[in-house]
């Protein structure tokens, strides 16, 4: 499927793939995060109008001449879905029972073209690295570099922003599918990204058994991480294990940010505070990252910089208040045993949550939480509505368990 020769322009005016091809569609509806659809034969793609012409298919049905899907990774959010671009796959009988005339090749293309949209969630960093980067490594990784990504609902942003990243996955210009008028030719194609879980892969579901560990290391060598593990710091040495504190502003910040350093510090911690400028460029904050034994921080995006922490450092979540431990776990708990790291939480009380301030004690924010979740207002009360003010002891002694996990005599 894939060809040998080097990566060159393959553009070859008004130029068709060989009529005689037989080309097949298969699609996977089934998975709960995505649909999937691969073809291969005589591929036309023309990105404007975001169809995918099929032609002459071995699999063509009449009742399936027309199969669209949105090419995103968060298929149970409807509302997310319906600002992704949806493109149409057409499939027509092969020869000569054919009643489609597709549009004649204006570029060929001898590498597979990969169709996936950006327009979901990707300014944030969580769902940047759990909705399409570690997706697209999945689908990508084996076609080593020779594949031609073509990006619906295309973001400026976040292609600067993932180069690095998009360059290691393919050799060629990623391509703006909305504004492209080219009828381009490939041998084969795949529409959608696989997604096998929140933040991670199924070795058992990655054709090539990718792994979450893995795709780590793929990352580190990406920005030329040095550290790939972390081992116990010796007390008696001098050294201090390095610990990252990944600070917020607007909401579930931590209100007493200075006295939580300083009690890290007391515990023999060296203490690297990361404010939300600090992570504004991901090549630069990699590095950071990856110099730290623990990362510490509070619910949100960017706890997910955790995949920049050598193998056997540890992440604490701060769980905010609001009967938050099960959904916080799902987000960078549940993901963390695949990736090498270990995991521990602080699960934030009643009176370390500045909801105080909003609500008397015999609200049902403090009486009955799950209620207002259950109402939908679980992202405007628990999550943009309150922040942290830790119980300075408490943390610290939870966070005492922690240092003496990573460090020996």
């Amino acid at each position: 499927m894939l060809a040998t020769n080097g990566p060159k322009d393959t553009s070859l005016i008004n130029s068709d793939v060989g009529a005689a091809t037989i080309s097949q569609l298969t699609c996977n509806f089934a998975h709960i995060h995505s649909d999937v659809c691969s073809m291969e034969g005589d591929i036309r793609i023309h990105g404007k109008s975001a169809s995918v012409y099929v032609v002459s298919a071995s699999t063509f049905r009449p009742e399936n001449s027309t199969i669209v899907v949105r090419p995103y990774t968060r298929k149970w959010e409807k509302d997310t879905m319906l600002r992704i671009r949806e493109v149409s796959m057409r499939s027509s009988p092969p020869a000569p029972h054919s009643f489609v005339i597709p549009p004649r090749c204006t570029a060929r293309h001898d590498v597979p073209a990969l169709v996936f949209s950006t327009g979901g969630c990707g300014a944030n960093f969580f769902h940047a690295m759990s909705d399409l980067i570690v997706p697209l490594y999945i689908t990508s990784r084996e076609y080593d570099r020779r594949v031609q990504l073509l990006i619906t609902d295309y973001q400026p942003e976040w292609v600067a922003k993932f180069r690095p990243i998009l360059d290691a996955l393919s050799m060629f210009p990623v391509i703006d599918f909305d504004a492209d008028t080219a009828v381009r030719c490939f041998p084969s194609a795949r529409v959608g990204l696989q997604s096998h879980r929140i933040l991670g892969i199924d070795p058992a579901l990655s054709r090539n058994g990718y792994t979450t560990m893995g795709f780590r290391d793929f990352l580190r060598s990406i920005f030329s991480l040095p550290r790939a593990w972390t081992s116990p710091v010796s007390r008696s040495s001098g050294k201090k294990p390095r610990l990252l504190m990944v600070l917020r502003r607007h909401s579930r910040a931590i209100t007493n940010e200075d006295d939580a350093i300083a009690a890290m510090a007391e515990l023999g911690f060296e203490v690297v505070a990361a404010k939300p400028k600090d992570v504004s460029d991901m090549g630069t904050f990699a590095g950071v990252v990856n110099s730290c034994d623990v990362m510490v921080g509070v619910h949100g995006a960017g706890l997910t910089n955790m995949v920049f922490l050598p193998h056997n450092a540890t992440i604490v979540q701060i769980v905010p208040w609001g009967d938050m431990a099960v959904a916080c776990r799902f987000d960078f708990g549940e993901p963390v045993p695949d990736m090498g790291l270990r995991y521990a939480e602080y699960e934030a009380n009643a009176d370390e949550t500045t909801l105080n301030e909003k609500y008397p004690r015999d609200h049902p924010v403090f009486t009955d939480p799950g209620s207002l979740h259950r109402q939908g207002k679980l992202w405007e009360i628990f999550l943009q509505g309150q922040n942290v003010t830790l119980d300075i002891d408490r943390f610290k002694g939870a966070m005492q368990q922690v240092y003496q996990s990573i460090t020996t005599e």
